[in-house]
């Protein structure tokens, strides 16, 4: 999943409110270019989201607002491939890892990300990336973590992607702006898929990777 994510190197987190939502949604973003999203437990259509996602095995499909371990067992058990957790939580890791399922932990500080290498983990999700001070939050963050990996999610829209996309301890970015909630309740999936490829577009056009430090 890591070497999918470093290829697509986006992620859109979506909060679906309806079931019916979740396949037409991936497929407007798969038609756009971006086989990739992490739908969120904040509402109760996620399960049957997941579910109806799960059967386009093109999808790179990811559960995200996991806060307890058995919200883990129900993710996969309901198609997820990855796990993403707004903060860190240990249990929630270690049975992600029991379960040999890749895990993003959201992390904010430097402890934070010690704890996630004290787990296994050299991957996190950088949560709230903007309201956290952004690219040079995450510029200063990262300088003494060569070994980790980060997703920066969080208020990101298109015009913030390129600064992301050219820090290499960046993975991929997170972000909701090609599935925001308004398009989904109006089932715009057209506009999902212009805005995914516009995003795409960027990853393809983005500039070398250069050090965050």
């Amino acid at each position: 999943m890591i070497d999918r994510l470093s290829v697509i190197r986006l992620m859109p987190v979506a909060v679906i409110e309806r079931a019916e939502d979740a396949w037409p949604m991936a497929q407007a973003l798969k038609a756009g270019g971006l086989p990739c999203v992490e739908v969120t437990l904040r509402t109760a259509a996620a399960e049957a989201a997941l579910k109806a996602i799960a059967k386009d095995p093109d999808i790179a499909l990811g559960a995200g607002t996991i806060l307890q371990p058995d919200q883990v067992d129900m993710a996969v058990a309901a198609g997820a491939t990855y796990i993403v957790t707004p903060g860190f939580n240990a249990k929630v890791v270690r049975r992600c890892r029991a379960l040999n399922v890749p895990v993003f932990p959201g992390v904010a500080t430097p402890t934070e990300i010690q704890m996630a290498l004290d787990e296994g983990v050299d991957t996190v999700k950088f949560f709230p990336a903007e309201s956290l001070g952004g690219i040079q939050a995450l510029q200063a963050i990262a300088a003494p973590y060569s070994m980790v990996r980060f997703i920066p999610t969080g208020s990101i829209g298109l015009a913030k992607l390129p600064e992301y996309l050219a820090c290499k301890a960046v993975l991929a970015v997170g972000g909701s702006f090609m599935v925001a909630p308004e398009l989904l309740r109006a089932g715009r999936f057209e506009e999902m898929t212009r805005l995914s490829a516009q995003a795409v577009a960027l990853v393809k056009g983005s500039k070398p990777l250069a050090s965050c430090g």
